[in-house]
């Protein structure tokens, strides 16, 4: 085989048609884009998603923002200005709060806010509550109890933060070591003890 033996394959390789080089040529004057209209001129763009002039996809589609969070939990929520119509020393939980007219039945529970001022001293009993309403009820006197399994109160970043760092702080501590350079096992006081008692009875009968 010589390098002229060698030809593409076939149907791979295609003249370019010419256009727009006379009527003989089979594609001459409007260079097959017929008399007038749009697309027989020099830039006749389509814009993205055109149909026409009906309606597009796009456009019929509705549209749905955002996401549905199935996990939200929904509390309903109190201020502790609306908590001074209790008298003082009660107790205000939930059912009071619904007798009251102050809150609706709540799927998740209730949280305590903490706008406006509260001026007697109650027991609240809430399912969640944000700092600054603990402090104004103990402030005022009174006492914050959190209900419900699971629910904690908001701690701050910072705190869980400082406590993450304490804990791996007592982790990397390098164990106690003993006045002749030994290191000395850190034993629980509790095995310790029980130890201690094994060794009062004396060995255990044959």
């Amino acid at each position: 085989m010589k390098l002229h033996d060698l030809h593409p394959a076939r149907g791979s390789r295609r003249e370019r048609k010419r256009v727009g080089r006379g009527i003989a040529a089979g594609q001459g004057k409007t260079a097959g884009r017929g008399q007038k209209g749009q697309f027989s001129r020099s830039s006749p763009g389509l814009p993205r998603g055109f149909e026409g002039g009906q309606m597009p996809l796009a456009q019929r589609l509705p549209k749905l923002r955002g996401f549905h969070n199935r996990w939200k939990k929904e509390y309903a929520t109190v201020n502790i200005s609306k908590l001074n119509r209790f008298e003082a020393g009660s107790v205000v939980d939930a059912d009071a709060l619904l007798a009251a007219g102050l809150v609706g039945r709540a799927r998740d529970g209730v949280k305590l806010l903490s706008a406006g001022r509260l001026r007697v001293a109650l027991t609240v009993r809430v399912h969640r509550a944000s700092a600054a309403a603990r402090k104004a009820v103990e402030s005022a006197g009174g006492r914050l109890e959190l209900v419900g399994p699971g629910d904690a109160a908001e701690v701050s970043k910072g705190a869980v933060a400082a406590a993450a760092r304490a804990a791996r702080g007592a982790a990397e501590q390098p164990p106690a070591q003993a006045a002749d350079g030994a290191t000395e096992p850190v034993t629980d006081g509790a095995s310790d003890a029980a130890d201690a008692a094994a060794d009062d009875k004396g060995p255990a009968p044959a």
